[in-house]
């Protein structure tokens, strides 16, 4: 009998909690929007400071998500990366890079927590674009020039600064 007075209490509790409205999310930080003129006056801007540089468009703190203008004049031997907790997608604005992908990092060196860096990696292949989390990769340019958008996706929110 007491078994069954509980299990109704139950229920009635659990109605009243069911019953409540949802409502629709509201935004957590302002609208970012750029146009891609925008976009270009930035990666022009970058390109005339010379050297490799980028600009955030859309920082990561305090978000999920950061998303940045990259202008590479000459990048060759940088670390080959792993993002435990990230992917990276990049949008090729001009240019032409190699974006060595996939097999595992040798020796790997953690900089942060989940964030991986080596100098070389075994198994891995030459290909073009997006960076599945996980996954090591390495960006090198030669020639004239690469400007990219990379928009990284955190599995968590970033902490703010």
């Amino acid at each position: 009998m007491a078994k069954t007075c509980l299990l109704i209490l139950g229920l009635l509790i659990a109605i009243p909690v069911a019953a409540q409205p949802r409502q629709p999310s509201t935004p957590t930080r302002p609208i970012v929007i750029k146009t891609k003129q925008a976009l270009s006056d930035i990666d022009e801007a970058l390109e005339k400071q010379g050297g490799n540089k980028n600009e955030d468009v859309v920082a990561a703190a305090g978000a999920q998500m950061r998303v940045a203008v990259f202008h590479d004049e000459k990048r060759e031997n940088d670390p080959i990366e792993v993002h435990d907790t990230s992917d990276d997608i990049y949008y090729v604005l001009e240019g032409a890079a190699t974006l060595l992908l996939g097999g595992s990092l040798v020796d790997a060196n953690e900089i942060s927590p989940g964030e991986w860096r080596a100098k070389s990696s075994t198994g891995s292949q030459s290909h073009t674009i997006r960076v599945p989390r996980g996954t090591p990769h390495q960006r090198t340019v030669t020639g004239k020039g690469f400007s990219m958008v990379l928009i990284k996706v955190f599995e968590r929110q970033q902490p703010t600064k």
